[in-house]
């Protein structure tokens, strides 16, 4: 699906509040009510837009902690990247899994309570699927973090 300038001014929209309405959408970006929602529908259809969600306070709900984990392995089978993606999906403190290209393998993005919350993670994923080597950093400071795609 091709998209153009309206909608990307929909999308613009959408990301920054997915719960507006149809009526207030519609008038933010210069459309009727119906046509805004058939563009929505179409977009959504052609997978474009891929789901809704509600994004939380991670501190508010007691996960203050950003840890990104950086893995390597000196496996590099089907069977082994099959394990270690199920594994990674299983833990819910896990919010994104990359591989990468270079000298690292593999980096983790998750939130956690604490220290002792990460250790607990640690411990989970290396049991579930053997690593050549594990470190992790921790953020100090969240400069930027959005989920907007520059649209």
């Amino acid at each position: 699906m091709e998209i153009d300038q309206i909608d990307r001014r929909i999308l613009r929209q959408l990301q920054s509040n997915s719960d507006v309405s149809l009526d207030v959408l519609g008038e933010a970006v210069g459309l009727s009510r119906n046509a805004c929602w058939r563009r929505v529908k179409l977009m959504t259809d052609a997978g474009i837009i891929k789901g809704r969600v509600t994004l939380l306070d991670a501190e508010a709900i007691g996960l203050p902690l950003t840890v990104f984990i950086q893995v390597r392995t000196d496996r590099h089978t089907a069977e082994w990247s099959e394990k270690f993606a199920r594994a990674s999906r299983a833990l819910p403190q896990i919010q994104g899994v990359y591989r990468m290209s270079g000298e690292l393998d593999y980096l983790i993005r998750a939130r956690v309570s604490d220290m002792k919350d990460y250790d607990r993670l640690y411990q989970k994923l290396t049991a579930s699927v053997p690593l050549a080597d594990v470190s992790a950093s921790f953020v100090m400071e969240e400069i930027k973090e959005t989920t907007a795609l520059p649209v």
